[in-house]
């Protein structure tokens, strides 16, 4: 399962999105709990917003329950995600994700060499006056791991479009594995409390 990944590099595109937080700052080391970037769609403008990386729909009370990622398999069945799947998809911006292989569990980095796209679901929740975001990361079968599903430009303009044919929408999410490159990392990124270039340190 993909319970790492990193934002520390984005292009002028991204950065001209609506909302876009003027502040965020690099990112080596995202795991679930953290404030994510997201890109929603909104009367046909994306929007930038950060999200809490776990799920909260309006009806969920136990928030200690809120779940990082949501099946492909299930996703549009499953009652803590499905209205979401049908209406508030989303994009997660990244650089790549990390994995753990092997007896030893050796962390690997997970890249396309530059910018890519993950498919996920937001929710709204309000606080105190304010609305706040969360989002879960759709996971696909990799072998006996699980990765993100990732969209190229045209996927992702689909997959974030509620005009989208709810038959199309269910091809997206079990896309082929994208075509990735992987490099054997050395033990930086083990520690939760790193959080810089170390963390890409070769083995």
């Amino acid at each position: 399962m993909t319970s790492r990944y990193a934002l520390f590099r984005w292009n002028r595109e991204l950065a001209d999105s609506a909302g876009f937080p003027a502040d965020l700052q690099p990112q080596w080391n995202l795991a679930p709990g953290a404030r994510v970037l997201i890109l929603r769609e909104e009367n046909g403008v994306r929007h930038a917003d950060l999200a809490r990386w776990g799920l909260t729909p309006a009806w969920l009370t136990d928030l200690s329950r809120t779940p990082a990622h949501a099946r492909a398999e299930t996703v549009a069945e499953q009652p803590m995600f499905r209205d979401a799947f049908a209406q508030r998809r989303c994009l997660l911006p990244a650089n790549g994700f990390y994995e753990w292989r092997g007896p030893r569990k050796r962390p690997y980095w997970v890249s396309g060499g530059g910018l890519i796209c993950f498919a996920g679901l937001w929710e709204a929740y309000p606080v105190e006056g304010h609305i706040y975001y969360s989002v879960a990361l759709l996971t696909q079968a990799a072998g006996d791991l699980r990765r993100p599903v990732v969209l190229d430009l045209e996927e992702q303009a689909q997959w974030l479009s509620n005009d989208t044919a709810s038959a199309r929408v269910l091809e997206l999410a079990h896309l082929p594995l994208a075509r990735l490159r992987e490099q054997a990392l050395a033990n930086f990124i083990n520690d939760p409390t790193c959080n810089g270039p170390e963390c890409l340190t070769p083995a």
